[in-house]
């Protein structure tokens, strides 16, 4: 156990190093800003949304480790899924990162976003890993917005 949690803290650190669709994108179809105050993450995602398809999905900001890298692999994973499969993903991993600790992760729905897992034995960063999907359903259910983790 102790060398998957390892793993799991190299993939975080590694995404956060190197973030993944880390930039400000041209003309999106959906904005929102999202905001944790107890941590002072602070990002704006963009989206450009076609024939209800994410095309493109970036996203600015500063924040921890663990916010700076939910969102990064979010991304990639986002990309070319449907707004439909985007909520489902949202929701699955929302339970994940909220579930009891001992509670095995659905590694088949979730794939790279198991290493969050961890985040269940440490209740406030919670909303840190949450951060960048909350900010992403407040992007495609008003198209932009702001949200806050409070």
């Amino acid at each position: 156990m102790e060398e998957l949690r390892e793993l799991y803290q190299q993939v975080i650190l590694d995404h956060n190093k190197n973030p993944k669709n880390f930039h400000e994108m041209d003309s999106p179809t959906h904005t929102a800003e999202g905001y944790n105050p107890l941590c002072g993450d602070r990002l704006m995602m963009f989206l450009r949304v076609e024939d209800n398809i994410i095309k493109d999905i970036s996203f600015m900001g500063s924040g921890c480790a663990i916010s700076k890298a939910s969102a990064s692999v979010m991304t990639a994973m986002l990309k070319g899924k449907s707004i439909s499969e985007a909520e489902r993903l949202f929701k699955i991993f929302q339970e994940m990162i909220t579930s009891d600790p001992d509670r095995e992760p659905d590694v088949d729905s979730l794939g790279k976003l198991t290493v969050f897992a961890g985040v269940r034995e440490f209740p406030l960063r919670i909303k840190c890993a949450g951060l960048a999907w909350h900010t992403l359903s407040a992007a495609i259910g008003e198209g932009n917005g702001v949200v806050s983790t409070e």
